[in-house]
């Protein structure tokens, strides 16, 4: 689709408009058919996290005629307590960096990434994390983000942009994949 922006968040306005989609695709709400075919997210962010995230780092979103369609977030490691169900994801990833000898590098955390349903099948999940990391690799050597195993559809695009899998381990019942995208 022509017309796709993709920059960095600016106002509150943008910050609601990724708290909607968001809300559209968070397992909870989703049948299993919704999360095998289009995937889904694991958590949902508070207005106040989300911007005091973007305050810090501003997010990357992909918009259509001012409409936000999509949005990659950018969490730093400050952040690791202000999302509780994170916590467990950042505990285990310190674990992991440390034994792979990659606490040397300096990384972000994917916060999360959805694109609106009405926009998935262009090229702006690819696009959009092309922009996510021309815009920070001058920042950082590389972005760490997990994925849970029963969204394929996810772990398959974030290996076709260029995430490595790191590791495979179970979290309160469910399969997660932790994986790296090696910039520098």
């Amino acid at each position: 689709m022509s017309n796709i922006i993709y920059k960095r968040v600016e106002t509150e306005r943008e910050l609601l408009q990724i708290l909607e989609i968001q809300r559209a695709n968070v397992k909870l709400l989703l049948s299993d058919e919704v999360i095998k075919t289009e995937g889904f997210v694991s958590v949902k962010h508070t207005f106040d996290v989300l911007k005091r995230m973007n305050d810090a780092c501003p997010h990357i979103i992909a918009t259509h005629k001012e409409k936000v369609v999509g949005y990659a977030l950018c969490m730093l490691n400050a952040f690791r307590n202000d999302v509780p169900t994170l916590i467990p994801m950042f505990e285990y990833m310190d674990g992991i960096i440390e034994s792979k000898k990659l606490s040397k590098l300096h990384y972000l955390i994917m916060g999360q990434i959805c694109i609106d349903k009405a926009y998935r099948k262009q090229g702006i999940f690819k696009k959009m994390y092309q922009y996510f990391k021309d815009e920070l690799k001058s920042d950082f050597d590389a972005v760490v983000t997990e994925v849970n195993s029963k969204n394929a559809r996810s772990s398959k695009a974030h290996q076709a942009v260029g995430f490595n899998i790191l590791d495979v381990h179970t979290e309160e019942g469910e399969d997660w994949e932790l994986m790296i995208w090696k910039w520098a």
